[in-house]
């Protein structure tokens, strides 16, 4: 069983910068695609970005695109999300999503982001 642990949310001021971290477990790192997703207060769970199995493939939402970027550690079975000139409506909780070749997904639990204007 996938265990997605994501950390680094908080509260930072518009304009700034925050780090997302998840910690994957309980397969091979390497077997799965990797996502961000978040849900804002009312809204529905939106896609962020996707970074493929090797590293070699990113895609972003065009809401974040140029601001957000999706790295991951294949050693470290680790994949993180860069948040660089956060707006208000950043604010959400982003959740990590695991993919593998059968399209059977996990789920973090998430982290709470909270961009103040």
């Amino acid at each position: 069983q996938v265990q997605l642990d994501e950390s680094g949310g908080g509260l930072v001021q518009a304009g700034g910068s925050l780090r997302l971290s998840c910690a994957f477990s309980g397969r091979t790192f390497n077997d799965y695609a990797m996502g961000w997703f978040r849900q804002a207060p009312g809204k529905e769970r939106e896609f962020i970005g996707y970074i493929s199995w090797s590293g070699e493939t990113t895609n972003y939402a065009d809401s974040v695109k140029g601001r957000f970027t999706i790295s991951r550690d294949n050693a470290k079975n680790t994949v993180s999300l860069q948040m660089n000139s956060l707006k208000p409506e950043d604010t959400a909780v982003y959740y990590c999503n695991a993919r593998n070749h059968r399209n059977i997904a996990y789920w973090g639990k998430g982290t709470l982001v909270t961009v103040s204007s």
